[in-house]
């Protein structure tokens, strides 16, 4: 409860203020806008850069169709393959398998390449680093201590 009594003696003593003031100091007259000092002329900003030409586009032309594909005579015209659904599962793997190229005939001068000569691996030495000093420390105490937060 006592901050809400600083609002109202604070917000009281403010507005109280803002009536004395109103009370003592003298009235400022508006300023008309014909008679203010700034000038409020219309700023037109033009750029030097050249935009691309506007793109229209004529929606009122119908769409291009294309012509109908002349049918050929069916006793001309190739035996129709068959559909994915008329062969099996296993027909259809074969198939594909039989495409395959072989791996002799696609790389038949192709030898195994010989093993290159093994390197002798150096492993590093070890380093050892600098020595460890060690240093006392004063305690710390009261705010001064970091470890307490």
């Amino acid at each position: 409860m006592p901050l809400g009594r600083y609002f109202l003696f604070v917000g009281g003593v403010l507005l109280a203020l803002l009536f004395v003031s109103h009370a003592v100091l003298p009235n400022i007259p508006p300023a008309d806008r014909a008679d203010s000092g700034a000038d409020k002329s219309t700023i037109r900003i033009h750029s030097d850069r050249k935009w691309p030409e506007r793109v229209v586009y004529d929606t009122s032309i119908p769409t291009i169709v294309p012509a109908p594909i002349a049918q050929a005579d069916a006793s001309l015209a190739a035996p129709a393959a068959t559909t994915a659904a008329d062969i099996s599962a296993k027909a259809r793997v074969r198939e594909a398998l039989a495409q395959l190229p072989s791996p002799d005939a696609a790389q038949p001068d192709l030898k195994k390449p010989e093993p290159r000569p093994q390197r002798k691996r150096k492993i590093a030495k070890s380093h050892a680093g600098p020595p460890t000093i060690r240093v006392a420390q004063q305690p710390r105490f009261g705010f001064f201590d970091f470890g307490t937060w």
